[in-house]
């Protein structure tokens, strides 16, 4: 009876809403369907979207041009579990008057075609998911860019949103190569791949099981598995089976065989950082993603955990399975709650290795110092509650959800700024909580790099003019860093001369190449010993 009260509610606020709508501090976007046509999970239809854009700190009238799109577009609902709220998600993709895809650079941030018009619901502080990619960002990794505007559909007031890039393969999203573009030696099979953990929701065509647990769902997510080809699929699918076995094995931490040499670790750290921090009621197991970039002759790729994917019902927003609990290890999840999906063994497996503990501990010390600091969490949290003081009235007139249970609410609060309250106080506790109960001891991983040479570092990475070459040497060594193209051509030298043993951190200038995916080699005494990818924006 409540949840009909509340949609009568909601129904009887909605064209008396969008009647005295003319206005906002924030872009709007105005999308028409043809006939008034509502929009379907599938398939797409067309629809014009304009968005009336006038510049950081003018203000946007309904009756202003559209200055930052004005065209066709391709629409869909989008989501899995928040198709059942009445604030829908949409993805869309821009195109020409012909129905071709055209790059845009929507609300200024890089240009592509696939975009999403997320619709914040369960989560009234209409934070947590731009918060959490925000963190992502300031850690290094890559997620997807975000702006908040407000929605007018067929001329209804729709609330606010956040436009978001699509998780894809692109230089400006996920930076790894085109497997359809050959290379020079046509090496296409080893990459690059965006693929996910993910339940069986949605168009998802072709899915296949972990060998080590049936619950563990893997998916091509772009490419798509229709757009590849047999020698492709069955490359990356038995990659997966190497990186399981090796890391099941008694060996797992060995570097040559074990999961050192199949992973990116340091994201894989980042990661299970954010999943804890988040504690999101789906972590590990859905909307969980990785990717792995091709192979050269001189490089072979590693997995890469990311980019960081929907925590709307995290950071305490769900009330079952302790999702709301500040204590507790979400990767023992399958241990509280069984469900149809459960989480792959990897991360509780790499917690077996002292040295990934040590390594994890120090890297979540770094960042408490930096991007996860309480104050640092709560500046941003606070700006943008600020950013959106006006139109969050709107979008909750429009939807009057506050004080109102939705599906999976850990906490109710009685206003906007209990809610927000809510949010910083539980990963204010979470973080105390993790500093805590955390294992490992980051002066133990200082001493293991010290005694591990073959260990190295190149940051930053995206760089934009300039990077540092960081290398532990245990004896008298004559150092060299080369940098090739992705076609092998050399296109940096730099003799550094001899070092004595000890740690470096050495600056190489970028200023002259273009942008783009770069390889790295680091010489010792003429022997090519390490190397990487590099990116120079």
């Amino acid at each position: 009876m409540k949840g009909i009260i509340l949609l009568v509610s909601i129904l009887a606020n909605f064209d008396l809403y969008s009647q005295v709508f003319t206005d906002s501090n924030l872009p709007i976007v105005v999308l028409t369907t043809e006939n008034n046509q509502p929009i379907p999970d599938d398939p797409r239809i067309t629809a014009h979207m304009g968005i009336i854009d006038n510049g950081a700190g003018m203000r946007n009238y309904l009756t202003d041009p559209f200055t930052n799109y004005d065209g066709r577009i391709e629409i869909e609902i989008r989501g899995s579990t928040s198709q059942q709220y009445p604030k829908k998600g949409y993805g869309f993709e821009t195109q020409d008057s012909l129905g071709n895809k055209i790059q845009v650079a929507v609300l200024g941030m890089p240009p592509e075609n696939d975009w999403i018009l997320y619709g914040p619901y369960p989560d009234k502080t209409l934070i947590r998911n731009v918060l959490t990619f925000n963190l992502a960002r300031k850690m290094g990794q890559y997620a997807a860019e975000t702006r908040y505007c407000e929605l007018l559909l067929n001329g209804n007031y729709r609330g606010v949103y956040v436009m978001m890039e699509r998780i894809k393969r692109d230089g400006n999203r996920v930076n790894i190569e085109d497997i359809h573009i050959p290379n020079f030696w046509d090496d296409t099979i080893t990459g690059g791949y965006v693929m996910k953990v993910d339940k069986l929701t949605g168009d998802v065509g072709f899915s296949w099981a972990s060998s080590y647990n049936n619950e563990v769902l893997f998916q091509f997510h772009d490419p798509e598995y229709d757009e590849l080809y047999p020698p492709q699929i069955s490359y990356m699918m038995n990659y997966i089976d190497e990186f399981e076995d090796a890391i099941w094995g008694p060996n797992f931490n060995d570097p040559v065989s074990g999961y050192p040499y199949y992973i990116d670790v340091e994201s894989f750290y980042d990661f299970t950082i954010l999943q804890e921090l988040g504690r999101t009621v789906d972590g590990y197991r859905s909307s969980s993603f990785f990717h792995k970039d091709r192979n050269t002759l001189t490089w072979n790729a590693k997995i890469v955990a990311g980019p960081m994917w929907d925590f709307n019902l995290s950071y305490g927003n769900a009330d079952y399975c302790g999702a709301d609990l500040t204590t507790g290890w979400q990767y023992n999840f399958d241990e509280v709650c069984d469900f149809t999906t459960s989480i792959p063994f990897w991360w509780e497996r790499l917690l077996d290795d002292v040295n990934y503990r040590h390594g994890l501990r120090c890297r979540w010390e770094e960042l408490r110092q930096g991007p996860l600091k309480t104050e640092n969490v709560n500046l941003f949290i606070d700006s943008v509650a600020n950013h959106l003081t006006e139109a969050r009235i709107r979008n909750f007139e429009r939807w009057p959800i506050i004080g109102v249970y939705v599906n999976w609410n850990g906490y109710v609060g009685q206003s906007y700024g209990d809610d927000l309250q809510y949010l910083k106080d539980y990963i204010e506790q979470r973080s105390l909580w993790i500093d805590q109960n955390l294992g490992g001891n980051c002066n133990l991983f200082a001493e293991y790099l010290e005694t591990t040479p073959e260990l190295h570092k190149v940051w930053p990475n995206p760089a934009l003019e300039e990077i540092y070459v960081g290398v532990t040497l245990l004896d008298a060594e004559e150092l060299c860093i080369e940098i090739t193209d992705m076609l092998g051509k050399r296109v940096i030298l730099e003799n550094l001369g001899n070092h004595a043993p000890g740690k470096y951190a050495i600056p190489i200038n970028l200023e002259n190449l273009q942008s783009g995916n770069y390889l790295y080699r680091i010489h010792l005494n003429q022997n090519p010993l390490f190397n990487g990818k590099l990116i120079k924006k």
